[in-house]
């Protein structure tokens, strides 16, 4: 297998026509076709299904193509860092972070304070690019398939409530007694969104969420004035909190989420992946309650 024949196949995929593909590629329509059946041959199977003048994916193309993209992507990815690497002298770790993204400053400083070469390609918004996600390393509060994983810390996700909120007064809740309260949520999607969604799945009701926002401080402004509460996690977001908020334990319920650093099965980490590896780890120890000075 050539890795021109998977630039054909991500092309052809990619228009459902082997004219046009043939057009984008400076070869000829014959050419392609041939290319494309080589490639079926060889994996035994079809991946298109033929329909007049269109050509269309079939369970086997669409599992070939999700592969072939995530490949392709991480090989391009690998030029580029080679290429940067032999420009600079730098050594790159590409770092996917889902949650915690307040803490990135924190973490990219005190890792350089160590080693000041190191360069990092920082991915928060993968869905954006519309390319493959390939990492070296990943923090997120779900684990990932196909991926090692460690647990960096587990927090208690807590209500977060206006000073002047009538809830104020409490020390603690229980889900139950908020039924007709006002939310404010991160969107769906979120990987925040979607644990504390899941705090409701044995409940009579769902959250009564009148405000939603991707951003973090957006949301604390809200609850700040007055417009409703919201969960907030204990540790990660505590740099965000300020007196006009008050957490409120909540009781009844495990309300907790853990933080995984997670980096590709199979793929042996390279000294300087084993040393970050380390590191974060440590790192966040530092920022456990019970660690902090």
């Amino acid at each position: 297998m050539e890795l021109l024949q998977l630039k054909y196949f991500l092309t052809t995929a990619r228009h459902g026509n082997m004219t046009r593909a043939a057009k984008e590629l400076y070869i000829s329509q014959p050419a392609l076709s041939k290319m494309i059946k080589a490639l079926e041959t060889e994996l035994g199977v079809p991946l298109f299904d033929r329909k007049g003048k269109h050509i269309v994916l079939n369970p086997y193309g669409e599992k070939f193509l999700k592969r072939t993209s995530q490949a392709l992507s991480a090989l391009e990815q690998g030029v580029a860092e080679v290429t940067e690497m032999s420009k600079e002298n730098v050594e790159i770790i590409s770092l996917y972070v889902a949650v915690g993204s307040m803490l990135l400053p924190w973490i990219v400083r005190r890792f350089r304070d160590k080693y000041p070469h190191i360069r990092f390609n920082l991915i928060q918004h993968p869905g954006k690019t519309g390319k493959a996600l390939t990492y070296d390393f990943a923090i997120t509060s779900e684990p990932l398939g196909h991926n090692e994983h460690v647990i960096l810390l587990e927090e208690e996700i807590m209500l977060g409530v206006p000073r002047q909120h009538h809830l104020s007064g409490r020390n603690e809740v229980t889900l139950l007694e908020l039924e007709h309260e006002k939310f404010i949520s991160l969107t769906t999607g979120n990987p925040l969104r979607r644990t504390t969604d899941r705090f409701f799945a044995d409940l009579p009701f769902t959250p009564d969420i009148i405000f939603e926002s991707d951003d973090p401080a957006t949301v604390r402004g809200l609850i700040e004035s007055g417009l409703g509460i919201s969960f907030i996690p204990s540790i990660l977001w505590s740099g965000l909190l300020t007196e006009d908020i008050k957490l409120l334990p909540i009781r009844g319920h495990r309300c907790i989420r853990t933080i995984y650093l997670s980096w590709p099965t199979k793929e042996e980490p390279t000294g300087l992946e084993q040393s970050f590896l380390v590191f974060i780890q440590q790192l966040f120890k530092e920022i456990l309650p019970g660690n902090r000075r």
